[in-house]
């Protein structure tokens, strides 16, 4: 059996298309299964809704389960802020210890998906 990976994307109001949601979906599901991995579940979080944050439930998520893999399309969905990215990357990697996959990424960054 594989392991579990989740995964975790940023919606703003004109991005929430549900085409385009489906497509990420899998092609996060089809990155994960490549890289040995099922994608268990997607964290969506949708900045123009008054819910819980996504990113904050992904973290309770990780502090309690096994998976220790999360997957993101890119950097820009945890923020546009360089720093904010950095810090979110950091959060969940050193304090929480899971290891961060991101599949459209700049040289610097963790993982790449080339």
């Amino acid at each position: 059996m594989r392991p579990a990976m989740y995964g975790y994307m940023r919606l703003t109001a004109s991005d929430d298309d549900n085409d385009e949601t489906e497509t990420i979906k899998r092609e996060l599901a089809a990155y994960a299964s490549r890289e040995g991995f099922t994608l268990e579940r997607l964290f969506i979080e949708r900045l123009r809704a008054n819910d819980e944050s996504a990113f904050f439930t992904l973290i309770d998520a990780l502090k309690n389960t096994e998976v220790k893999h999360v997957i993101v399309p890119s950097l820009w969905h945890f923020a546009r802020l360089p720093g904010l990215q950095a810090a979110m990357c950091d959060h969940i990697e050193r304090e929480i210890g899971a290891r961060l996959w991101i599949v459209q990424s700049a040289p610097q960054n963790r993982s790449t998906a080339s």
